[in-house]
C-alpha cells in the first residue's frame, strides 16, 4: 500500500472509532452519568489508536526487516482491556445501599473493545457491538423499569432516649407502608438520641413518601432518613 492508501485507512478506523464511542458516550451524558460523550469518544479513540500500532509495525520499525517482527496484537489487546479496568473503578462509588456506575463502567469497558475492532479494521462486528450496546443501554433501561423487582432502601429514625418508640411498633409502621425488615441495628447518637437503622425492601418504592410523611407527623420523632437504592 501507497502512503496516501495507509493514512485513509488509518483515518477510517480513527473515525469510526470516535464515532461508535461517541454514540455510545452520548446516551450516558443525555442520562447525566459521569463519564458521558468525551470520556468514552477518548477510550474507544485510544483503544483504536493503540491497536493501529501492531498493525502498521514497520511504520513505527522502518530499519527493521518486516520478516524480524513479532509483536502479537492480542496482547496489546489484552493490555488496553487491563487498563480500562483502572478507569471504570473511577465511576463507581457506593453510598449506604446504593452502587452507582456500575452500567457506566460496563459501558466503557465495552467502549474498549469496540474502539479495538475498529482500530483493526474489524468493522462490521463493531458496528454491530455500537448498536447493541446502544440498544442495551436505551430499550433495556423501559424494560428493566417494567419488570417487577425487590428494592432497597435505609430507613434511620432517632428519638429522645426517654420517649422511644418500640421495636415492634417501629416494625408494624414499616411493614403497614408495604416495607419488609431484612436488618434492625441501634445506636445512641453523638446528639443523645437512641436511633432505630433498618434495611428495608419492597416491590414498591411508593411507600416511601407515605411512610416520610407519617414520620413527619409523628411529634416523638427527632430525627429521620429514608434512602432509595440506585444505579
Amino acid at each position: 500500500m501507497n502512503i496516501d492508501g495507509d493514512f485513509l485507512i488509518i483515518a477510517m478506523h480513527l473515525v469510526a472509532a470516535l464515532v461508535a464511542g461517541g454514540a455510545i458516550g452520548m446516551e450516558r451524558s443525555l442520562h447525566g452519568h459521569p463519564a458521558g460523550f468525551r470520556t468514552h469518544a477518548l477510550v474507544s479513540l485510544a483503544s483504536s489508536l493503540l491497536m493501529l500500532i501492531t498493525l502498521y509495525q514497520w511504520k513505527w520499525l522502518p530499519d527493521v526487516p518486516i520478516d524480524a517482527i513479532r509483536m502479537d496484537p492480542t496482547r496489546m489487546a489484552q493490555g488496553i482491556m487491563t487498563g480500562i479496568g483502572f478507569l471504570g473503578a473511577g465511576v463507581i462509588f457506593k453510598e449506604g445501599l446504593s452502587v452507582r456506575g456500575l452500567t457506566t463502567a460496563a459501558s466503557i469497558w465495552i467502549t474498549a473493545g469496540i474502539g479495538i475492532l475498529m482500530g483493526i479494521g474489524f468493522f462490521i462486528p463493531g458496528i454491530l457491538g455500537t448498536i447493541l450496546t446502544l440498544g442495551i443501554l436505551s430499550l433495556f433501561r423501559l424494560i428493566e423499569d417494567r419488570l417487577p423487582r425487590q428494592l432497597y432502601a435505609q430507613y434511620h429514625v432517632s428519638f429522645d432516649r426517654g420517649n422511644i418508640m418500640s421495636e415492634s411498633e417501629i416494625r408494624k409502621l414499616v411493614v403497614d407502608h408495604g416495607f419488609e425488615v431484612v436488618t434492625m441495628s441501634y445506636r445512641i447518637t453523638s446528639e443523645a438520641l437512641f436511633e432505630y437503622r433498618m434495611d428495608i425492601r419492597t416491590t414498591d418504592l411508593g411507600g416511601t413518601s407515605a411512610l416520610a410523611d407519617v414520620m413527619r407527623e409523628m411529634e416523638s420523632v427527632r430525627e429521620f432518613r429514608i434512602s432509595t437504592t440506585g444505579n
